[in-house]
């Protein structure tokens, strides 16, 4: 090779490194700290076109605490992900991921080395699966997966303990895993428009629930202990996102409408009522 062809190369190579400097400070650029949602904390938003072919310099802004992958409302029908890089477990710093509003099928395994992770939000999607090693995201507290193909709350879901929201609804789930109970830090359980027939006994078990959805289903029996859920919200812009739309027989839907406490009274009249011979 003569010197003017290795001087070309290089000076390729020394473009192309400018390039990729000059493209991640540039990105480095539109990280924010102003988001009343997530004050102080270093936030990156991709835009429009932008998620049709995700920047590479993106997975170098290894500071990053927010990242929004969610198509803006008006430009939604024209660019979304259709997949999440691998190269996303390059943010180990990530504690919110925002993937709503796409067209995933799948997530790559490399999300789950996200361990920092606190907020992940997938609705609207075409999933029916996570990861295999989902529940290797011990500090996620809050999950949401409304919207899409779930035919079931996976495992990995129930082991993580930290858990105090989830959103399943809208999807075909059909039913509720006895394992629930061991969500003792769970606050909200959202599982509108599915397809679940009954609860679990074990479901009475979370103490500490204040917003428990179940609207739209075929549930036509609650757990006879459902009155032990004291901290339920049943204020009236609840109730009707807590049952209706279900053919609820025991208790009648006028007496679960009442709450807990009158749930309580309907199954405790119906031990002590005497039964005829």
């Amino acid at each position: 090779m003569g010197c003017s062809e290795a001087n070309v190369m290089d000076s390729s190579v020394e473009s192309s490194d400018v390039s990729k400097m000059t493209s991640l400070r540039q990105m480095k650029l539109r990280i924010t700290t102003d988001d009343n949602k997530f004050p102080g904390m270093k936030k990156f938003k991709v835009h429009g076109k932008e998620l049709q072919n995700l920047p590479k310099s993106l997975f170098n802004l290894l500071d990053l605490e927010v990242l929004d992958l969610s198509p803006e409302r008006e430009t939604c029908l024209f660019f979304q992900l259709t997949m999440l890089p691998k190269e996303i477990s390059q943010l180990a710093l990530l504690k919110v991921l925002m993937l709503d509003t796409n067209q995933i099928r799948t997530l790559p395994e490399e999300i789950c080395q996200l361990k920092g992770l606190e907020r992940l939000t997938l609705s609207n999607n075409l999933l029916e699966s996570l990861p295999k090693n989902f529940n290797n995201l011990r500090k996620l507290t809050s999950l949401h997966c409304a919207n899409n193909n779930f035919s079931e709350l996976p495992d990995s879901v129930i082991q993580l303990k930290e858990l105090v929201f989830i959103d399943f609804s809208d999807n075909q789930i059909t039913e509720i895993p006895l394992s629930i109970c061991e969500m003792s830090k769970l606050e909200s359980l959202i599982l509108n428009y599915n397809r679940i027939t009954s609860l679990p006994d074990s479901l009475c078990k979370l103490k500490q629930l204040q917003i428990l959805w179940l609207s739209g289903n075929a549930i036509s029996l609650l757990p006879p202990a459902f009155g032990e859920l004291k901290n339920l919200d049943w204020t009236w812009w609840c109730t009707s996102s807590a049952l209706d739309g279900n053919p609820l027989k025991y208790p009648p839907m006028h007496v679960a409408k009442q709450g807990p406490g009158a749930i309580a009274k309907y199954f405790q009249g119906r031990k002590e009522k005497p039964t005829s011979k």
